[in-house]
């Protein structure tokens, strides 16, 4: 990719290339060095091993193996690579041979497929069929765990975009969680007229740059969102469009923090009252709890509302997979742990510890904010829309995602950032296509 993020048709194939080789070449130092803080993934009785890029949850996998060991006999040993880039790296290069761990942690949508297209995976389509039967797992979920019509993942949890907010805040300033769109610009507005930022927006880590995006188009128009992310609709086209001049218009209005704000001061700032909302997963529930705020009490969450009260309810949805790589070392173990992961009595070891919501919908999530949202979801059948990071060709959204950085940093307008967008989704879904072939 050029500094501008747009590659020509003819030299797109060789820079596909020159970044595999150089990828190899990273990944093998790196196994050769050693990944998952001196763990070895090789076999140990009565275990699984996984590798994932989040240390944090290693207690929570514990825990929850220690569930799954009463049901299958196997615990599970979780394999931490802090660098999500080298653990991207290091999965990619060993997949396909004994290096592999038993389970993988990894992306759904796209993320997966790409996984997937390169071989190596193991088929778990019997998996997701057994859940399905048992109503332990989303039916609408199934395309983004699958490859050409084979499940090749199983939901790890299921996390949804919302707006968590200060409730002290919002008591003294005789506000309430904004049902409408029309409530949500008042609410806006009382919080900047008192000194308080409206809403936390960050490209701190580059990926958070899509949060706004995908909210905003599937708030105008969700059906849109889910044609553009399948590369049957233009980005130059009104609805995005109109969500990104109402983005920069809260920009315009001082709405929002600026982009260098780093998330991990979202749950400070809400509870020294300095933002007003903050836009991320339900999985920022536990950093709420981190920084001594109790749910319900200290914060609460909303979905934010539809541009115009006419337009369908959804909810961006994010969901992490297991998958079981062909060569694993105990197979057999991690096939049964896999099968046996949606379990409820797993899930909610697991859910509590996430302070989230469990991929098996007929788990209620132990945090009461989360809770809320899980029936406002089922009680105005919100459809569930694919987080944009894992929505389309991995290409395309990286560089998408710069762009929509330069954005927030005031670096391009609204239309230039969509026309750039429009070319890259041009050469990237081709170029997606030309591989499938």
């Amino acid at each position: 990719m050029s500094a501008s993020g747009r590659t020509s048709s003819a030299t797109a194939p060789l820079a596909r290339r020159r970044l595999l080789v150089g990828a190899a070449a990273g990944a093998a130092a790196l196994t050769a060095g050693g990944c998952a803080r001196g763990a070895s993934t090789s076999a140990q009785p009565g275990t699984t091993s996984i590798s994932n890029d989040n240390a944090t949850w290693d207690d929570g996998y514990r825990a929850a193996g220690r569930e799954l060991e009463k049901i299958t006999g196997y615990a599970l040993r979780p394999l931490s690579n802090p660098s999500v880039t080298s653990y991207q790296q290091v999965v990619q290069m060993t997949l396909q041979t004994s290096k592999a761990s038993d389970l993988v942690k990894w992306a759904s949508g796209y993320q997966l497929k790409r996984l997937a297209r390169a071989g190596g995976l193991t088929d778990l389509t019997h998996v997701w069929e057994g859940y399905a039967a048992k109503g332990w797992v989303r039916g609408t979920s199934r395309e983004a765990v699958s490859y050409r019509g084979k499940a090749f993942g199983i939901p790890l949890y299921e996390s949804y975009y919302v707006l968590f907010y200060s409730k002290p805040v919002f008591r003294k300033l005789g506000l309430s969680a904004p049902g409408s769109w029309d409530q949500l610009l008042h609410c806006a507005e009382v919080l900047k007229r008192n000194g308080i930022t409206p809403f936390l927006a960050s490209q701190v880590g580059g990926w958070p740059a899509i949060e706004w995006f995908q909210e905003l188009v599937s708030k105008v128009d969700p059906d849109f969102y889910g044609r553009l992310v399948a590369g049957e609709a233009s980005y130059t086209d009104e609805p995005a469009r109109q969500a990104m001049d109402i983005w920069h218009d809260f920009m315009r209005r001082g709405w929002m923090t600026p982009p260098d704000f780093d998330q991990a001061r979202g749950p400070g700032a809400l509870k020294e009252g300095t933002v007003g909302m903050f836009l991320h997963g339900t999985w920022q529930a536990s950093g709420m709890s981190a920084a001594g705020m109790k749910p319900g009490t200290d914060y609460g969450a909303f979905i934010l509302p539809t541009v115009r009260p006419s337009t369908p309810k959804s909810v961006i949805a994010e969901s992490g997979v297991f998958v079981v790589p062909g060569r694993a070392s105990s197979h057999e173990a991690a096939t049964a742990n896999v099968s046996a992961w949606l379990t409820p009595s797993v899930q909610r070891v697991w859910s509590d510890f996430l302070q989230d919501s469990s991929a098996n919908p007929t788990v209620r999530a132990g945090n009461p904010v989360v809770a809320e949202l899980q029936r406002d979801i089922a009680r105005n059948r919100r459809t569930a829309l694919v987080r944009y990071w894992e929505a389309s060709p991995p290409s395309l959204i990286q560089g998408n995602t710069n762009d929509l950085g330069g954005f927030m940093a005031g670096q391009t307008s609204p239309a230039t950032t969509l026309r750039r967008m429009q070319e890259r989704a041009h050469g990237e879904w081709a170029a997606w296509k030309r591989d499938e072939a």
